[in-house]
């Protein structure tokens, strides 16, 4: 499943395209630099609340539209809920193991107790 950064960047793409303006026009619209704008499209940067609506705007749509996944609202939820909640799953490994890892000074590796090997 995408992750949220991957999500938003599609449908930045996407509305983009469907006005038929370039990365540069968008930026323009939005205050944003066309770099940073090309640095969410490719899902390397994230943008701040603002940002997100000041896109939204300059795309003339509602800012949830930016995070959706499915033409089918309580789908696109659904999913937007799972690819936030694996995100925050991940982040949360992470952070785990450079804790324990900073703190015992050995390389442990968390997984799932449901994944297989």
């Amino acid at each position: 499943m995408a992750n949220i950064k991957e999500i938003l960047a599609k449908n930045l793409k996407k509305n983009r395209r469907r006005l038929g303006i370039t990365q540069p026009e968008l930026a323009e619209r939005a205050g944003l630099s066309t770099h940073y704008l090309g640095m969410v499209e490719i899902a390397r940067n994230f943008p701040s609340a603002d940002v997100i609506e000041r896109l939204a705007s300059a795309l003339e749509i509602k800012s949830n539209e930016l995070f959706s996944i499915s033409d089918q609202p309580e789908i696109a939820m659904e999913q937007l809920q799972q690819a936030i909640l694996d995100n925050l799953s991940l982040e949360i490994e992470t952070a785990l193991e450079k804790a324990i890892e900073k703190r015992s000074g050995t390389t442990i590796i968390i997984t799932d107790n449901n994944s297989k090997k």
